[in-house]
């Protein structure tokens, strides 16, 4: 099976192949100039305002290459609480204090972007650590949402009585520079924002005498642990997902005729991360970003499907070689 294709999104489309026409420039009298190319012995140029309506001018223009989008403006996110500002930075480690390092949301961030790019190899424990981080992502938002959700209806039922709550916000808030390569890094942000705005709602209702000091410190502290444990959990798939000897592990590894280094990857992978879930294998299961992009044949499916996912072992003994 083939995998996918190559690199980041906003990389630089690819250069023109064999047989295609050469980059095109335009010069500031508004000249489009094809560049001289294998195909072309000497450069041609079209007066684009001359030859607006004709055929070939029309061809030109729908050969000339689009740039790939970006961001007009820089993506922010405003956080209100130091909290959510320590959950997005983590904590470096500290020698002299003795303290370990903490994984933040930002460096959570920047795994599943690597892990992301990762499934271009149609890589199937790529797919299975998005998916499974994901719903991690998903399940801590929803958690937020209704705990927010219950704390405003307490503050619309006071407002109904005549007084009226307003949820405290900074004084100077932290503007935050985003620019996140994947998608996955966008739903972590709204998390962060989500778990912001949580802090600001609980500190809001001790200070205004609806929860005390130790409910509200509990309520805080049982939301950070959460997130916590889930940015903690990728850092281990990513360093030996990467690792060279399994960078190149596939789907095709796991179908019958891989060679010895294609099986050797599988009992490795394995070992470490467990059997896959078939629906994870076959695709049936995918993340909700992947840059995977293989339409699979019947026959394709049908090996994925009776293909043996639990290759850690063989003749009852581990390769130790690639662990």
């Amino acid at each position: 099976m083939a995998t996918s294709q190559g690199t980041m999104p906003d990389a630089v489309l690819p250069a023109s192949g064999a047989g295609s026409p050469p980059p095109a420039a335009a010069d500031q009298a508004g000249v489009l100039v094809f560049r001289q190319g294998p195909d072309s012995p000497s450069p041609i140029d079209y007066d684009i305002a001359a030859q607006r309506d004709t055929p070939a001018a029309q061809a030109v223009s729908g050969d000339a290459k689009v740039g790939q989008l970006a961001d007009a403006t820089p993506d922010t996110m405003t956080l209100h609480t130091r909290d959510a500002f320590r959950m997005f930075t983590g904590r470096p480690a500290d020698a002299d204090a003795g303290l370990a390092p903490i994984p933040g949301a930002r460096r959570f961030a920047a795994i599943l972007n690597s892990i992301w790019r990762l499934s271009a190899n149609d890589n199937p424990y790529a797919d299975w650590l998005l998916v499974r981080m994901y719903a991690g992502l998903v399940a801590i938002r929803a958690h937020l949402s209704r705990a927010v959700a219950r704390q405003q209806a307490a503050i619309d039922l006071l407002k109904g009585k005549g007084l009226a709550l307003s949820v405290m916000v900074s004084q100077s808030p932290k503007l935050v520079d985003l620019g996140f390569r994947s998608p996955y890094g966008y739903a972590t942000a709204e998390a962060i924002v989500e778990f912001d705005y949580y802090v600001r709602v609980i500190k809001t209702l001790i200070h205004k005498d609806r929860m005390s000091d130790q409910q509200g410190r509990a309520a805080i502290r049982e939301v950070g642990r959460e997130m916590r444990a889930l940015f903690l959990g990728p850092i281990r798939w990513e360093r030996q997902l990467l690792r060279e000897d399994l960078r190149q592990l596939s789907r095709s590894d796991f179908l019958p005729g891989a060679d010895e280094l294609a099986r050797a990857r599988v009992r490795a992978a394995v070992a470490l991360f467990g059997e896959l879930p078939r629906s994870i294998f076959t695709g049936a299961e995918a993340p909700r970003h992947t840059r995977r992009s293989l339409k699979l044949t019947d026959a394709e499916l049908q090996l994925l499907e009776q293909a043996t996912l639990s290759a850690a072992v063989v003749a009852g003994q581990q390769d130790t070689e690639l662990l």
